[in-house]
């Protein structure tokens, strides 16, 4: 059975592509609108699978348009955005309102080489048709928790005892924005461990999204493009489209940037990140947590990691947009814990105060 698709963009030319490159694929139909407002219209009769949206548009744009049929007929909507500062931000509002994931346009508002990312479009769709049986229980939840849950208070962490855990090592990628700031934000300012996150995310957005989430939590978050020391009560987040490692250097302990590599399909890469942690620490003073994702990047290093001692988290498929990476590292015996994601900070707090 084909997977229905409703396109949405103001640009007759980006349609255009868009209906091809999906189409292409063999096992996609598509329908297109011209804006929200056009989208909203369309919905009812065609009932796509998954539509993806644009994000500046006319009359209704894509957020409005996002915010009703969240409200009105969930299902997975993808984002297609610019790769810009503004087109992150507005980006994060989508994911934080529900969207399922994004893709950029390569070339910007109106791209001439959209072909650029036919692939990685024909996946995130199929793995958003995935979901829709279950999308509008999990938005339901996610809405309800995150009411719940208020930002930590900052204060100081001096009088604060270390743990005897050394690195919180956090690997997350497709639905993952939305679903590490929940867990972030429930952890206090006294949190005594580091922690390093590698979301697989384009360069322009990871700073911006460390600034959302540094606003957000009662953590100190920033992005790491030179050098940085790790330390207690702050979160390292890896540039996008590069790597990270941790390093020892004249006694100190830092996160630094390196370009990405070429055996690596996936960046910031987990595996990378996981690897350079167990070459500087010992397993056993390592936690590591994997959740919501495509593929199976970090699994085998963090399977290795806690067959030698390392506690790990695998986030359960009853919480997870994507269960790909989080199921890797079950199937490989390397889950220490497999806990929704509400469930997560609860532990690692419980984990660090050891």
């Amino acid at each position: 059975m084909s997977l229905k698709v409703l396109i949405v963009d103001d640009s007759a030319l980006m349609r255009r592509q868009l209906k091809q490159m999906l189409e292409r694929a063999g096992d996609i139909v598509s329908e297109v609108a011209r804006d929200g407002q056009d989208a909203l219209v369309r919905l009812e009769a065609f009932d796509p699978d998954v539509i993806t949206l644009d994000i500046n548009m006319p009359v209704m744009d894509g957020l409005a348009c996002l915010s009703h049929i969240m409200a009105e007929s969930p299902r997975p909507v993808i984002m297609v955005s610019s790769l810009t500062e503004k087109g992150a931000l507005a980006t994060f509002e989508a994911l934080e309102l529900g969207a399922f994931d994004y893709v950029n346009k390569p070339g910007g508002t109106v791209s001439l080489n959209l072909r650029d990312v036919e692939q990685e479009l024909q996946q995130k769709v199929r793995a958003a048709a995935n979901q829709r049986q279950s999308m509008a229980t999990k938005v339901q939840k996610r809405r309800l928790h995150d009411a719940k849950v208020t930002r930590q208070p900052r204060q100081s962490l001096r009088s604060r005892v270390g743990s005897r855990y050394k690195l919180v090592v956090v690997g997350v990628s497709t639905g993952g924005p939305s679903t590490l700031e929940s867990i972030l934000r429930e952890l206090p300012a006294g949190f005594p461990v580091p922690i390093v996150v590698a979301q697989h995310m384009p360069a322009h957005f990871t700073k911006p999204f460390a600034e959302r989430l540094d606003r957000q939590c009662a953590l100190k978050v920033t992005e790491v493009r030179g050098p940085a020391l790790l330390e207690p009560g702050h979160v390292y987040i890896a540039r996008g489209d590069a790597d990270a490692r941790i390093v020892k250097r004249a006694g100190n302990i830092r996160m630094i940037s390196i370009p990405a590599s070429d055996t690596h399909l996936w960046h910031p890469s987990i595996s990378r990140l996981v690897t350079s942690a167990r070459e500087v620490y010992q397993d056993r003073e390592l936690i590591c947590v994997q959740l919501t994702g495509m593929g199976d990047d970090g699994a085998a290093e963090m399977a290795s990691a806690h067959q030698h001692g390392a506690l790990t988290i695998a986030e359960s498929e009853a919480s997870a947009v994507v269960f790909g990476m989080p199921r890797a590292l079950i199937e490989q015996q390397g889950a220490g814990m497999v806990l929704e994601s509400e469930k997560i900070a609860a532990q690692l707090v419980e984990w660090a105060s050891r």
